[in-house]
């Protein structure tokens, strides 16, 4: 049996479905979070400028993921070389969303990522090409297009019920 102490969970998704909201709300909670948009990650840029994508430091991941722990760790995130750390998370949540959603939260930011119209038109691209191969290989889907109260139940929902997860206060 594993060791409880070491549950991980993976929640990923399209810029806009949630995940900063639904992290914020797990580490209340008393689960350990992190967000992998906080010095994990980096973004790649081509050579000629035209292609971007967002990737996990490798070192940092495998730090992260060998701590121990004293609760569920959930680690939020989309890179394009998440794939390579399946084997380390019990769980991989799909957060999802319909487009018109997503925009409406990336036009409620106050700064950052979805306010250029190339922004906006990566998050559509993203949403129809890196949406199914995320959703093709999660293990479970969360739509975030209700009650972030409803949203965090069901993803704590899903912890609880995981066969190495610790206890989780509500």
């Amino acid at each position: 049996m594993p060791d409880r102490a070491h549950v991980a969970v993976l929640v990923t998704g399209m810029s806009g479905t949630g995940k900063s909201a639904v992290l914020r709300e797990l580490g209340q909670r008393s689960y350990e979070v992190v967000d992998t948009d906080d010095g994990l990650a980096h973004e790649i840029v081509s050579a000629d400028g035209r292609t971007r994508e967002q990737v996990w430091d490798v070192a940092a991941m495998d730090e992260l993921l060998g701590l121990p722990r004293h609760a569920a760790l959930v680690v939020s995130g989309c890179a394009s070389n998440q794939g390579a750390f399946y084997d380390r998370f019990d769980a991989v949540l799909l957060l999802s969303a319909p487009a018109e959603v997503l925009l409406a939260r990336i036009d409620a930011r106050a700064k950052g990522f979805g306010k250029s119209a190339e922004d906006r038109a990566r998050v559509l691209a993203d949403l129809a090409e890196v949406e199914p191969l995320l959703r093709a290989t999660c293990t479970a889907e969360v739509r975030t297009d209700r009650p972030l109260t409803d949203v965090v139940a069901d993803v704590s929902a899903i912890i609880a019920g995981l066969p190495s997860a610790l206890h989780q206060p509500s």
